[in-house]
């Protein structure tokens, strides 16, 4: 039973340039299992162009159309299929036997420091390289020195789970070496002991600004846009619910602005709220807009009836896609810090490459990062992955100015959501 394990994950390139890349999955299904793949298609700087998903609940079928954003990024289509082979259910009829848990060990966390001259655009750049080597940022504590030297402390872990051997821990640091050159003083990577399970405790965020942070009001669009057409746009993002078409089905008709993630959001709600997704269509964008059909049941296999029910989930999905990320800027005595927060899946997982948009927008408009962290926030309903980062002063961005501070909220929001 089962099919060869190459044939699980096909990558068929395209012909021309600016054509999408078809990838095909072909494996027995687990819950959430389309979450997990579109994270990893979102964390490789891929978008979709449209897609499809069809599962019996024993085996699933699902068809990504993506290109690279931007167009000109390098993707390493070998490492992505393994990453999307190594998410999906063995194939193997042991896996039919013993349909207990998928969830896996997690991963092991190593403590990497980088010690250098400091200039702008330094953070951004190291977490380029991680990035590019596929190493995942978990934490971060950057810290500048009065001699205008920092110390970056990266809690990561390897998406390609070789960090336990000596070769790959001495390759990434001698890659990060070369290409920071002169400004890199030292490089030490190992295996993390207590640092990362301290860095996991709650932020410790004043009052006034977690409720900024986290409101639920809607007006608040936490999106790359500025205009009052855009916003009113933006504010006709629908969902049809029909529990008439189908006698085991429950039909979810979405429509919304397209935006950087929106399909790994949509997906990642729907996975939290214990729904799983029997088919699915993903219709090109059309004049800036996302199409989804989705046929849904309960994880007791009946389509989804209680209004209550219906209601909450319809208020979670429209919540991810007008308000998916929040950003704001607050001064704290002689200090300004940029705060950027996004809902963390309940496996754990937060949203991918957050702190490399931040850092590029940063670095984008010139602003420096005196120190930066990243930590877990609770609220009433979930649980929040909070980045902080504490600027310097900019003569192009004199950050007591509240124009200055909204300009930096919307660049940061326009890199984050834009593609």
């Amino acid at each position: 039973m089962g099919i060869a394990w190459d044939d699980v994950v096909l990558i068929e390139h395209a012909v021309k340039s600016g054509d999408p890349t078809v990838i095909t999955i072909n494996c027995p299904d687990k819950t959430g299992l389309g979450c997990d793949l579109c994270r990893i298609v979102l964390e490789f700087g891929l978008y979709v162009t449209r897609g499809d998903f069809a599962t019996d609940g024993k085996w699933c079928y699902i068809v990504l159309w993506v290109v690279p954003r931007p167009s000109l990024l390098k993707v390493d289509w070998g490492s992505l299929k393994n990453r999307l082979m190594f998410t999906c259910p063995s194939c193997m009829i042991s896996f039919y036997l013993n349909q207990q848990s998928t969830a896996s060990a997690p991963p092991s966390v190593y403590l990497l420091k980088v010690f250098c001259l400091d200039r702008k655009g330094l953070l951004h750049d190291v977490t380029k390289i991680l990035c590019e080597l596929e190493l995942t940022i978990q934490r971060v504590k950057v810290m500048t020195t009065p001699d205008d030297k920092v110390l970056d402390l990266f809690f990561i872990t390897d998406g390609m789970d070789l960090l336990h051997t000596k070769q790959r821990r001495d390759e990434t640091c001698e890659h990060l070496s070369d290409v920071l050159g002169e400004y890199c003083i030292s490089c030490e990577l190992q295996l993390s002991e207590t640092e990362c399970e301290v860095q996991q405790g709650c932020s410790s965020l004043p009052q006034e600004v977690a409720e900024e942070l986290f409101s639920c009001e809607l007006s608040k669009e936490a999106v790359p846009m500025s205009s009052a057409s855009d916003t009113a746009k933006l504010k006709k993002a629908t969902i049809t619910v029909d529990n008439l078409l189908s006698p085991a089905h429950t039909l979810l008709q979405i429509q919304c602005v397209d935006q950087k993630g929106i399909i790994y959001d949509i997906l990642r709600t729907s996975k939290d709220c214990d729904v799983q997704i029997t088919f699915g269509r993903i219709q090109s964008t059309a004049k800036g807009y996302r199409t989804i059909d989705l046929f849904i049941q309960r994880t007791d296999g009946k389509k989804i009836i209680d209004a209550e029910n219906i209601k909450y989930l319809c208020s979670r999905l429209k919540e991810e896609m007008l308000h998916p990320l929040r950003v704001t800027v607050a001064s704290r005595g002689p200090d300004t810090e940029l705060l950027v927060a996004n809902p963390v899946e309940l496996s754990g997982k937060g949203r991918p490459r957050v702190f490399y948009d931040v850092t590029f927008a940063l670095k984008k408009l010139g602003i420096c990062i005196f120190s930066a962290e990243i930590a877990r926030h609770s609220t009433a309903e979930r649980q929040w992955e909070v980045y902080r980062f504490r600027l310097d002063e900019s003569p192009e961005y004199p950050l007591a100015s509240r124009r200055a501070q909204t300009e930096i909220v919307d660049r940061v929001k326009k890199t984050l959501m834009g593609w």
